[in-house]
């Protein structure tokens, strides 16, 4: 009676390690015959693409923060976050009554040199009459003619105030710089404002970017980069319209901030705020490309996944000597598009096998070098 054997279970394992045993033998004693080439390729040192991925946050392209311009009271807040509002809305009103005195004082300033002008003038005209009569000396009238213009100056200098009191009334009321939406409120009525303490902060929608940090050591990788892939909230991936790179980076964090303009039609539909992936494709890693401490060449060379052989924690490649191979150990690192890095065991120069199962066959001989690995 039969048993069934399960596929995990060592004499299924050891049967199938026969069988490829017999394969091997079988396709060695037909190379015995007639010989196996096997490509090879030479393998030279590359520059390896790396992708630098990142968190990054939605901002608006046009956001303003609208402070306070005068002191007081806020005595009402004409909207609330996520409203509409256009340019030159009113958004806040501050007590104004600290900037009515102002204006009063002014005005009464201009008054006061108002009148003095007109004195000024007047004996100005009745000390040039005199003159002429002989009753009064060149220097009185010049003494009449400097004091006009000295009134005529304070006038000047009144209604300029004057002017100065109007402007800081008009600062009572918080008006919108543009149209937007009212992204938060800072302050509510009855708190106390302040010249530049933030009463509110309003966007334009229809227009964002996306803001990375990035760090200062990937800055040069990043700026290498073949493209730049921005991961939405809703999963779609686009890519920048512009990209822009400040020119300073943070003293305490090291990191330089990248901000990359968003096109109308991918921006609809996102918030300030919201979480991006920035993703910054076929970037030189130079760290790989750097040279190692003793050592005349690259810090890794790659080879096709195929000409890679593994038994157990053991790698190695066939390196063609001659008109034969020779299995040689390396250290291996991580896969990327089909290419395999060598880390350690080969040189620049050296010719593999692409296909290691067949380069172990007996009889097994390079047929010629191929195309340099990329």
């Amino acid at each position: 009676m039969s048993r069934l054997v399960s596929s995990s279970s060592p004499r299924f394992l050891a049967s199938r390690w026969a069988r490829a045993v017999l394969l091997a033998a079988a396709l060695s004693s037909g190379a015995q015959a007639a010989g196996i080439e096997v490509t090879t390729i030479v393998v030279q040192p590359s520059r390896s693409s790396a992708a630098v991925a990142l968190d990054g946050s939605v901002q608006a392209l046009k956001q303003a923060t609208v402070a306070a311009q005068v002191g007081g009271n806020v005595l009402s807040l004409a909207v609330k976050a996520g409203d509409k509002v256009r340019a030159g809305q009113l958004l806040a009103r501050i007590d104004e009554r600290a900037t009515a005195a102002g204006l009063a004082e002014g005005d009464a300033a201009v008054a006061q040199a108002e009148a003095a002008l007109q004195r000024a003038r007047t004996e100005l005209d009745r000390t040039r009459e005199l003159l002429k009569q002989g009753y009064v000396s060149q220097a009185a009238f010049d003494n009449a003619e400097t004091q006009h213009r000295a009134t005529q100056a304070g006038l000047q200098q009144a209604q300029a105030a004057r002017s100065q009191a109007v402007l800081a009334r008009g600062f009572a009321s918080v008006t919108a710089p543009f149209d937007g939406l009212v992204l938060a409120t800072h302050l509510d009525a009855g708190d106390l404002a302040s010249p530049g303490r933030p009463v509110l902060t309003l966007y334009a929608p229809g227009t964002m970017r996306a803001v990375v940090q990035l760090p200062a050591s990937l800055a040069a990788q990043a700026r290498s980069a073949q493209q730049i892939e921005i991961e939405l909230p809703d999963g779609r991936i686009v890519s920048p319209q512009r990209r822009t790179e400040l020119p300073g980076a943070d003293a305490v964090s090291q990191t330089v901030e990248w901000r990359l303009d968003l096109a109308p039609a991918d921006s609809a539909g996102l918030l300030p705020g919201q979480s991006v992936r920035v993703r910054f494709a076929g970037a030189a890693d130079r760290k790989a490309d750097a040279p190692t401490s003793g050592s005349s060449g690259p810090a890794s060379l790659s080879v096709p996944a195929g000409a890679l052989l593994h038994r157990g924690e053991l790698s190695a490649v066939y390196v063609a000597q001659g008109t034969q191979f020779v299995l040689r150990a390396v250290r291996s690192g991580p896969v990327q598009q089909g290419q395999v890095k060598v880390l350690a065991g080969l040189k620049a120069g050296e010719r593999v096998a692409v296909d290691a199962i067949r380069a172990g066959l007996a009889q097994a001989r390079p047929a010629g070098s191929a195309s340099s690995a990329p």
